[in-house]
């Protein structure tokens, strides 16, 4: 049986295979998206119950479509973002198919383009894009053995307190993940203990606007690298409970036990880096310097927005920042549970093409990798700081289409005397210049 053929295959249903095919759909190229699960699985089936969007809806969200019966100022529930992805593939008609999986990708040998192997058989494609995103392969760092008597999950396979065993929990990671779980457990009633890493901690809102307003409005969405010694720190912001400024010292008065970043186990010991003072002023050095970059806009703009003083007043340090926990007996403090919050690794495994570079990581320029006819879209950092967000993937995908349209044009291009020579053959012993499909 022959193999079905496309001109653009873009893998991976969410939110940028979806902004790829709006794309690709208004340059006029022909492509089919395959999602092995469902449209944007990950937020209905990787997240916790009570997960909403970091950032507001008028914000999270695609330039062509609002989210409906939302308040633009309000954080969509997990499920409400789902549902968005759903509505925004049958609004532009994406040509999608769910419940299948590619498996491989390899460049055809002796012929442009590339054979895609996948659970429903073979698709040849001119070119494919990996839309697959960053959150592929939990990450658990290999510290404490699983003989170790606790239940140890990562965050994606987090739920409600109620999944969990009686005891205390240790969550690992301080960044949005972490550090929302990290609450809710301790509302639920839970003892936690938190091992917070270097990370950055802006304010969820500042007179009058939210934090994601101030990046845009001082160009910090817009950076293309991120700062010396930055490129994997977290950001600790949560749109829960309506949205609020993460505060470690007010999460230490509550009850939460602080501790620094996670480093080894033994004897049934889990050791820790007495790094969380330094920790904890890293972020209030990030917080601060936002602020002072807030007020110097709003003077230089003559903008009324109303100062707000109470914002650079924090708690005294909690006796956690003065004297850390280095040690914790996690049998002594009755840890049932530890929860990793600590990220993703990118699998492409299935993509057999020369791509990536000595550590696996991805060859690419905004995306348009090394191997021609190969792209990437919705990578940290794949052009800015933006570039993994609703809306930032949405203008990364646009400059993957254009591109996508300019090598049809070249490739579609014919000398004229070559198309005069080739007219002249009636019996078509020549093949006929082709013109880029509709």
């Amino acid at each position: 049986m022959s193999a079905e053929k496309v001109e653009a295959l873009v893998v991976g249903g969410g939110q940028a295979g979806l902004a790829m095919s709006e794309h690709l759909s208004k340059s006029g190229v022909p492509h089919l998206v395959l999602e092995r699960h469902r449209i944007a699985e990950r937020w209905r089936s990787q997240r916790w119950d009570s997960l909403v969007a970091n950032g507001p809806a008028w914000h999270d969200r695609f330039p062509g479509m609002t989210f409906p019966g939302i308040d633009p100022d309000a954080f969509p529930p997990k499920e409400r973002v789902a549902d968005y992805f759903v509505a925004y593939a049958e609004m532009i008609a994406a040509p999608l198919r769910c419940g299948v999986e590619v498996r491989e990708v390899r460049r055809h040998a002796d012929r442009p383009g590339f054979r895609v192997e996948t659970s429903e058989g073979v698709i040849e494609a001119d070119c494919v894009v990996a839309a697959t995103g960053p959150f592929q392969h939990p990450v658990i760092p290999a510290i404490v053995p699983e003989e170790a008597g606790v239940l140890q999950i990562h965050s994606s396979a987090y739920r409600n307190p109620g999944q969990l065993p009686e005891g205390a929990v240790l969550v690992v990671g301080a960044g949005s993940s972490g550090v929302q779980i990290a609450e809710e457990l301790l509302r639920a009633g839970k003892p936690v203990y938190l091992s917070v890493g270097p990370h950055q901690r802006p304010p969820r809102s500042y007179r009058g606007r939210d934090f994601v307003w101030w990046l845009g409005v001082l160009g910090k969405w817009d950076a293309e690298t991120p700062e010396a010694g930055a490129e994997h720190v977290t950001i600790a912001v949560s749109g829960a409970q309506g949205g609020h400024t993460v505060d470690f010292r007010r999460l230490a008065e509550q009850g939460m036990n602080l501790v620094g970043l996670t480093k080894a186990f033994k004897d049934g010991v889990l050791s820790f880096a007495p790094d969380l003072g330094d920790n904890i002023a890293q972020g209030d050095a990030y917080y601060l310097s936002l602020l002072a970059e807030a007020d110097a806009y709003v003077a230089r703009n003559g903008l009324d927005l109303p100062e707000e003083p109470e914002a650079r007043k924090f708690a005294p340090d909690p006796p956690c920042m003065a004297d850390p926990l280095l040690a914790l007996d996690l049998a002594a403090a009755g840890i049932a549970s530890i929860i990793w919050a600590t990220g993703f690794a990118l699998d492409f495994s299935w993509l057999k093409v020369d791509a990536f570079d000595r550590d696996g990581r991805p060859k690419h320029q905004r995306g348009v990798s090394s191997e021609p006819g190969v792209y990437f879209l919705g990578l940290p950092w794949l052009s800015r700081r933006g570039s993994s967000f609703i809306w930032g993937v949405w203008h990364d995908a646009k400059f993957l289409a254009d591109h996508i349209a300019t090598q049809r044009k070249y490739l579609a291009y014919r000398p004229a005397a070559e198309e005069k020579a080739e007219a002249s053959y009636p019996d078509h012993s020549r093949h006929e210049p082709q013109e880029p499909r509709p």
